[in-house]
C-alpha cells in the first residue's frame, strides 16, 4: 500500500488558469463591496467635549472638577474619559509626573446617585508636551468596559501642577462612547456574518460528507477546524452585551477573536510545513514547536486582556501600560515571540518552495495559498496602519481592538477580510460536486489517479491540462460506478 497521503479531490485541481483569475476577482469584490459599505456607515466614537475651567470650582486651571456625562444606554456600550491640556509659551519638549484624583459616582434612572466605589482613585499620570505645540498628549482618564448606569458623575482634581498654573491655557475633558447608530449597524452585520459563515461551515462539511477524514489533505482538516472559530469569531453572542449589564460578554468576544487569530497563525505554520511531509506528523516533531510559539502569543493576548478587566471592575482608572511596572518586560516578550514566528514562517515558506517547484500537486497548493494569503496581508498591514497610525485613543488592550476604529469602513473592511479568506479557502479546498473518491476501489486500475499520492501524480507539463485529465478520472469513475450498480 502506499505509504504517502491519500488526498480527497480539491477543487482546487480542477480550475484553469481563468479560474484562479475570477476566484480572486470574486475575493477582491467582496471584500471591495463591504469596505464601501462601511465607508456609508456611522461614524464609530461619538465625543462630548467639556471645557474644564467652565466646570472647576472657583475657575481653578487643576480642580477640582464636577463633570457628568451625557445619558447613556447599552447601546454606547463602553465609556471613556480623557484630558487634554493645553500650555501656552511651550518652547521645549517636556515631561512632567504629576497626580489625578478622580472620585466615580453613578447615576440611577430615579436620579439617585451611588457611589461606584468607597475610595478617591488616587493615580499618577505623565504629561508630555511636544516642542512648540501647546496642546499636550491626550491622557486617559478612565475606562469603563459596560455601562451600569444611565448616567455617570465625576469628580477630577490635580496634584502637583502648582509651577505650571500660570502657563495651563486650557483644559478640555472629553467623554467617548460608541455611536448609538454604529452599535445597531454592528449587531445587523455581525449577525450577517455569523449566518454566512454558518452555512459555508456547513456546505463544506457536507462536501466531505463522502471522504474518510483520513483521507482528507491537511488543508480540508484544517478548515474543518477554523470555519467553526470563524463563527466564534463573529461572535453569536454579542447582542448579551445589550441585554446583560455585564463585563462577561466583552470579554468573551476578545477572547474569540484571540483564538481565531492564533488559530490561523498556527494554521499557515502546519500548512507549510506539513504540504511537504508526507506520511504521519508526529506531535513532537511536528506540532510541539508551533503549539509553544503560537500559544505564548495567545497566552500573552490573553492574560493582558483578563488582567486589564479583573483590575478595572475594582478601579476604572486603571491601565496596565502605566500601572504595571513589567508592561514594558512584556511587551518586548511579545514582539520577540512575533519576530520568532515570522521567522520561522518564513523558513518553511522558502524551503518548501524550493523543495515542490517541480511537483504539479504541492506546487499548485502551494502557489495559490501564498498569493492569497500575501494579498491578505497586504491588505491587513493598510488597515492596521489606519487603525494604528494615527493618534487615537491610548487605551487598553481589550479595548484596542475595536476603538481604534475611526470609522465604519476600518471595521467592515478587517471583518470581511478574514471571514472572505476564508470562504474562499473554504470554496477551492472542497471537492467539486461530481467528486467521488471510493475507498473500497483502490486497486482498480481505473482509479489509479485518484488512488496515488499528491506527489506521485502527474497531470502533465502544463496546468492547463489538469481539468481535462481531471474530468476524465471522474467520467471513469462514474462509468464504472454505474456499471457497478447495473450487475
Amino acid at each position: 500500500m502506499n505509504t504517502m497521503d491519500r488526498l480527497a479531490p480539491m477543487r482546487l485541481y480542477t480550475l484553469s488558469k481563468r479560474h484562479f483569475v475570477l476566484v480572486f476577482v470574486a475575493f477582491l469584490f467582496c471584500f471591495g463591496v463591504s469596505t464601501l459599505i462601511g465607508v456609508s456607515g456611522p461614524k464609530i466614537i461619538s465625543e462630548n467635549y467639556n471645557n474644564g475651567l467652565s466646570i472647576s470650582v472657583n475657575g481653578s486651571k487643576t480642580g477640582p472638577f464636577n463633570l457628568r456625562s451625557q445619558p447613556l444606554s447599552n447601546y454606547n456600550q463602553q465609556l471613556w474619559l480623557t484630558c487634554v491640556i493645553q500650555i501656552q509659551n511651550n518652547v521645549g519638549d517636556f515631561r512632567r509626573e504629576f497626580g489625578m484624583n478622580v472620585e466615580l459616582q453613578g447615576v440611577m434612572q430615579d436620579a439617585s446617585v451611588m457611589h461606584i466605589s468607597d475610595n478617591v482613585h488616587n493615580k499618577n499620570r505623565t504629561l508630555h508636551c511636544a516642542a512648540h505645540q501647546e496642546v499636550c498628549d491626550e491622557i486617559i482618564v478612565l475606562h469603563l468596559g459596560y455601562l451600569n448606569y444611565t448616567q455617570y458623575q465625576i469628580n477630577i482634581s490635580f496634584r502637583n501642577l502648582d509651577d505650571l498654573k500660570a502657563n495651563i491655557k486650557n483644559v478640555t475633558f472629553v467623554f467617548k462612547m460608541y455611536n448609538t447608530t454604529f452599535s445597531q449597524v454592528e449587531i445587523w452585520f455581525r449577525f450577517v456574518f455569523v449566518v454566512m459563515t454558518f452555512i459555508v461551515t456547513c456546505m463544506f462539511a457536507h462536501s466531505l460528507r463522502k471522504f474518510s477524514m483520513r483521507d482528507w489533505g491537511i488543508e480540508q482538516k484544517w478548515m474543518s477546524i477554523l470555519l467553526p472559530l470563524l463563527l466564534l469569531y463573529n461572535d453569536p453572542f454579542f447582542p448579551l452585551s445589550f441585554l446583560v449589564n455585564s463585563w462577561f460578554p466583552g470579554t468573551l468576544d476578545a477572547f474569540f477573536q484571540a483564538l481565531f487569530l492564533c488559530a490561523l497563525l498556527l494554521f499557515w505554520l502546519c500548512v507549510y510545513h506539513g504540504i511537504r511531509v508526507q506520511g504521519e506528523r508526529k506531535f513532537l516533531t511536528f506540532y510541539l514547536l508551533k503549539l509553544i510559539i503560537v500559544g505564548l502569543l495567545w497566552l500573552s493576548a490573553v492574560t493582558l486582556g483578563i488582567w486589564q478587566t479583573v483590575n478595572e471592575l475594582q478601579d476604572p482608572t486603571y491601565q496596565y501600560k502605566v500601572d504595571i511596572q513589567n508592561f514594558q518586560g512584556m511587551k518586548i516578550f511579545f514582539l520577540l515571540v512575533v519576530g520568532l514566528y515570522v521567522l520561522y514562517l518564513v523558513f518553511l515558506v522558502v524551503r518548501a518552495c524550493s523543495e515542490l517547484k517541480n511537483m504539479p500537486y504541492t506546487d499548485l497548493r502551494l502557489k495559490f495559498l501564498t498569493a492569497l494569503t500575501l494579498v491578505v496581508l497586504v491588505i491587513s498591514m493598510v488597515i492596521l496602519y489606519l487603525r494604528f497610525g494615527s493618534k487615537a485613543l491610548q487605551d487598553n488592550f481589550v479595548a484596542e481592538l475595536s476603538t481604534h476604529y475611526q470609522n465604519s469602513a476600518e471595521f467592515l473592511s478587517f471583518y470581511g477580510l478574514l471571514n472572505f479568506y476564508l470562504y474562499t479557502l473554504a470554496f477551492v479546498y472542497s471537492p467539486s460536486k461530481n467528486a467521488l473518491y471510493d475507498s473500497q476501489l483502490k486497486d482498480n486500475p481505473a482509479f489509479s489517479m485518484l488512488n496515488d499520492s499528491d506527489d506521485e501524480v502527474i497531470y502533465g507539463s502544463d496546468y492547463e491540462e489538469m481539468p481535462l485529465q481531471n474530468g476524465r478520472a471522474i467520467k471513469a469513475t462514474a462509468k464504472y460506478q454505474d456499471e457497478s450498480e447495473s450487475d
